[in-house]
């Protein structure tokens, strides 16, 4: 099992099919980008994949901004493998994303997950995330 920073030069079909399988366990009615967008030279996007035997069994991103309070990161599209889940691979990747945070001198990472998602909320608490007093808003364009 090796956890590795996928960038433009591993942008392949099979690379492409298996990140779009592993995508639609997580939201199977969202569109999903494709790679050479996501890796393209002006998005700030960190994506982290797990691979075992060359098949992708878990992935997590995190796009990087600069605003007036800071240079941040934030953790998005975290999926295992329903049939990989509970071997650590989660932690493997979220702790990559904190590592590759620190060396960029980030000043947060942050993250959304939702209330029924209790594995999760779990890790990202062992891990040191802490729940913000806030709310998140959106406004969709699609």
């Amino acid at each position: 099992m090796e956890i590795k920073v996928l960038d433009k030069t591993h942008i392949e079909p099979s690379l492409q099919n298996q990140i779009s399988k592993l995508f639609k366990q997580l939201s199977p009615d969202k569109t999903q980008q494709s790679l050479d967008k996501l890796c393209s030279q002006g998005n700030p996007l960190t994506l982290v994949c797990c691979i075992e035997n060359d098949q992708i069994i878990g992935m997590a991103s995190m796009g990087v901004y600069t605003v007036i309070s800071g240079k941040k990161g934030w953790i998005e599209d975290v999926v295992v493998d329903k049939e990989q889940r509970a071997k650590g691979i989660g932690r493997k990747l979220i702790e990559k994303l904190i590592s590759i945070g620190k060396q960029m001198e980030l000043t947060e990472i942050l993250l959304f997950t939702e209330d029924h998602r209790i594995p999760a909320i779990r890790l990202y608490s062992d891990l040191g995330f802490k729940v913000k007093d806030s709310r998140i808003y959106n406004l969709k364009f699609r």
